[in-house]
């Protein structure tokens, strides 16, 4: 079987709305990508005015260091430039939770898509950085809850409205939104996903979805606006439904799986084997 290598585009954490209720919004985008490049022509300028031309050998050794400042300085610049702008904006028109019109004429939606135009350019520089608690980063600055324990860097998670607990884990190319629009209508809630969370691969969590401790929602599943997932449980499918128990954050987990083995017969296998085995095949999802 030929494996399909996956596109760069889908190799995103924090993002952005591409949608813009006015064009002159990118004129605040533009500013924030010159001064992220104005700072890094600062510094290299400064290097080099430090040492000679005589002392090549130092420049060339301690270039390599000075490209690694140069990269995080102008994340650190936009992001202190972008929260700037981002405190202005919210002291003019508070973001909140609703049902708006799309239309340039709310208010609600056009400060919306203002407010992601100016978190898009750091959130895309900070993710092309190779350690990647530089996305959490991002998300505290922009009022996110999360915590360094979380792995949110293969998904698409939205900026505001989120709050996520501890070892969260957000599968390749999963969507996590709070915000949506449908037809004519915005939607913004609140979306919340608690401990030891999990989301699968390609699923999405719509607007004001709550996901309970230990809870998982399966691979390409999606839940609806404003769902509950109880807590300890498997969801699975689109709309998601609730599955099974989740035994995965129990005690004496190993015991568990092995008693389990022996209920089906199969003392002979280990029980790690468990993970890959279908057990499910007379359960049916409606």
């Amino acid at each position: 079987m030929r494996k399909i290598s996956l596109p760069s585009s889908l190799k995103v954490g924090p993002n952005t709305t591409l949608v813009l209720a006015k064009k002159r919004y990118l004129l605040i985008y533009i500013f924030l990508i010159w001064i992220s490049i104005f700072s890094i022509q600062f510094e290299f300028w400064l290097f080099w005015a430090v040492y000679e031309i005589e002392k090549f050998v130092h420049f060339y050794l301690f270039l390599p260091l000075l490209v690694f400042v140069m990269y995080l300085t102008s994340i650190f610049i936009s992001l202190i430039f972008a929260k700037f702008f981002l405190v202005i904006v919210n002291l003019i028109h508070k973001p909140r939770e609703g049902v708006f019109l799309r239309h340039h004429s709310d208010k609600d939606y056009r400060y919306w898509s203002l407010r992601s135009v100016i978190k898009k350019w750091p959130l895309w520089i900070s993710h092309k950085f190779p350690f990647p608690f530089m996305n959490n980063i991002c998300l505290r600055m922009f009022g996110v809850k999360t915590k360094y324990s979380n792995s949110l860097f293969e998904g698409f998670v939205d900026t505001e409205f989120l709050h996520f607990g501890k070892h969260v884990v957000i599968g390749q190319s999963a969507i996590i939104q709070s915000a949506v629009i449908v037809g004519n209508l915005f939607i913004i809630r609140k979306t919340i996903v608690e401990d030891n969370a999990v989301v699968g691969a390609h699923s999405i969590l719509m607007p004001g979805t709550h996901m309970k401790k230990d809870s998982i929602l399966a691979g390409s599943s999606m839940t609806t606006v404003g769902q509950e997932l109880e807590e300890g449980w498997v969801y699975l499918g689109a709309p998601a439904k609730k599955y099974k128990k989740n035994v995965f954050f129990e005690d004496d987990l190993e015991n568990i799986i092995t008693d389990q083995l022996e209920k089906e017969g199969i003392t002979e296998k280990k029980p790690e084997d468990l993970y890959t085995m279908r057990i499910d095949k007379d359960t049916t999802i409606s």
